[in-house]
């Protein structure tokens, strides 16, 4: 089956992407349609969890999200965060939206490669001491918590933020042929959204275990999957697979 629009749960990057190349040399249209929304928890929500913030040396980010919601609850929670407070990031995006908060310096601000291992990697024998912050969504990857017991990191987990379904009604599936999630909040959002969905020929990608399983729970499967050590993004995995279509 020839792929001429995939579509991706995720909002539209800000400007240069792999995306951008990968549809001028494939000649695809590629609308990226979130199915979820992320808002952060209100300050009473989060005083439930018996967290302090100041118990921790080193904050972790996976998120723009997760940054908006830590300061602002952190001035509702008047917590004034110290200037010898380190911050780890997925990505280097998410490092330096960290500038809306903070002076950025590299001596306090480190971030891996978009995947988890780069992430430990980032934190190495040299951070390895740190009491780190895990800013997490109500329905987080789990790989990322499991990754710091794994590594013998001292840690604590905290949600601030809660993910909702997006109202997807007006959208048209059958005009995609390839579907791209990045959790398994998407899946859900897919399955609320559409309850008769069937897959049939409808193609679908992965990033990350947890979405992969929630799509298999639903008796969906996907066609690619990343990370991997050949792809360790979507937009790789994605290149690899169209090239393997163009190949048959």
């Amino acid at each position: 089956m020839r792929i001429k629009n995939i579509l991706i749960s995720q909002p539209a990057p800000n400007g240069c992407s792999p995306y951008e190349e990968i549809r001028e040399k494939y000649g695809l249209v590629i609308d990226f349609i979130p199915f979820i929304r992320v808002e952060g928890l209100s300050a009473k929500d989060f005083r439930a969890q018996r967290i302090n913030i100041l118990d921790h040396t080193a904050v972790v980010f996976t998120s723009r999200s997760a940054i908006d919601t830590f300061f602002s609850l952190s001035e509702e929670l008047r917590t004034t965060i110290p200037d010898d407070m380190k911050y780890f990031c997925t990505t280097e995006a998410v490092a330096v939206y960290l500038q809306k908060y903070i002076v950025y310096r590299k001596r306090k601000i480190f971030f891996g490669k978009g995947n988890i291992p780069s992430l430990i990697e980032a934190i190495g024998s040299k951070h390895k001491n740190e009491r780190f912050l895990l800013t997490l969504a109500d329905c987080h990857n789990p790989d990322l918590p499991l990754a710091f017991e794994n590594a013998g990191l001292d840690f604590t987990k905290a949600i601030f933020t809660r993910t909702l379904m997006e109202d997807l009604s007006k959208i048209n599936l059958r005009k995609y042929q390839l579907l791209i999630f990045y959790s398994p909040a998407d899946v859900r959002s897919l399955i609320e959204n559409f309850p008769d969905f069937k897959q049939n020929s409808t193609l679908f990608g992965t990033f990350g275990k947890a979405t992969a399983a929630a799509l298999k729970e639903a008796r969906l499967e996907p066609c690619f999957q990343a990370p991997t050590p050949e792809a360790p993004s979507i937009a790789q995995a994605l290149t690899i697979y169209l090239e393997k279509e163009k190949g048959t």
